[in-house]
């Protein structure tokens, strides 16, 4: 047992500048309470205690980065201040990816509906603003942001991501969406989406391992679309449980398909690959 305690004391005195991972998902929800009243507990009425409660968050983020100095370069307050001057640009995106996610889903009453209850902007806004500190070269805590969205929601998008404008998620569990991944400008993707990586070697950490997807690309739910070089074109849908690893042209529809042949009950699959030039099955 005294051996026990011992490495349990060790354990707490090598983390004692730690970020406790409540007060960081405390610091998030506060930031997004703030920033959409649909999503707080109270809403503010007075302007001058808006100016109020973005003072104390960007001193409460302050505080985190100076207690803990390893998770970033430079000065605590600097980088604080940096990130509350960019917060009207993230609150911008989040608006156009709440405007995005009430376009593209007919079952969406209204943009209230979406900021209290859709799993879809609650993981967006957390990669937003995880993404700009991650940006800021503060380390860790832009994962604690999006690892509990993650746990909230069943979306995991890593914070080193590249996500464009006009982001929907729709329903949303089961996504992946990794660290070297680029999204383009009005991408709409569907629960169980994968953009993954193809080796899992960490020697290839510093490469990109994850998908292009560029602008207006709809991926059906249950795609897993894989690797740094594949790059799925402009305009593009992936149909639902496709696996790709492979680029595919601008405005192709590649579809998985199974067909049934009755004299012999024999069953064969292939993916179907469609664009304005050529229609080819695999």
């Amino acid at each position: 047992m005294e051996s026990f305690i011992s490495k349990l004391h060790k354990a707490h005195q090598d983390c004692s500048e730690c970020p406790s991972p409540k007060v960081i998902q405390k610091f998030f929800e506060d930031t997004l309470g703030l920033l959409f009243p649909e999503y707080t507990v109270e809403k503010i009425e007075d302007r001058l205690q808006i100016e109020a409660a973005l003072l104390i968050l960007q001193d409460d983020l302050s505080f985190i980065l100076e207690r803990n100095p390893h998770l970033h370069k430079g000065k605590g307050s600097q980088l604080a201040k940096v990130f509350f001057d960019n917060l009207e640009q993230i609150y911008d995106w989040i608006n156009q990816d709440v405007d995005a996610m009430y376009a593209g889903d007919p079952a969406a009453k209204s943009r209230t509906e979406i900021l209290r209850s859709y799993p879809g902007f609650y993981a967006i806004a957390a990669y937003r603003i995880a993404h700009s500190l991650l940006g800021l070269g503060i380390n860790l805590i832009p994962r604690i942001i999006t690892e509990f969205a993650h746990s909230r929601t069943g979306i995991d998008i890593h914070p080193g991501a590249t996500i464009g404008k006009h982001f929907c998620i729709d329903h949303g569990t089961g996504v992946v969406i990794g660290e070297t991944t680029i999204i383009g400008n009005h991408v709409k993707i569907y629960q169980g989406v994968t953009l993954g990586a193809l080796s899992v070697d960490k020697a290839d950490a510093d490469n990109k391992r994850h998908p292009t997807i560029e602008d207006e690309v709809v991926i059906y739910s249950g795609a897993t679309i894989l690797g740094g070089n594949t790059v799925i074109g402009k305009g593009s849908t992936i149909g639902g449980n496709v696996w790709l690893t492979k680029s595919v042209a601008p405005k192709s529809k590649v579809y998985y398909q199974t067909q049934m042949y009755h004299a012999d009950s024999a069953v064969t699959d292939m993916y179907v690959f469609k664009n304005d030039q050529d229609e080819m099955s695999h």
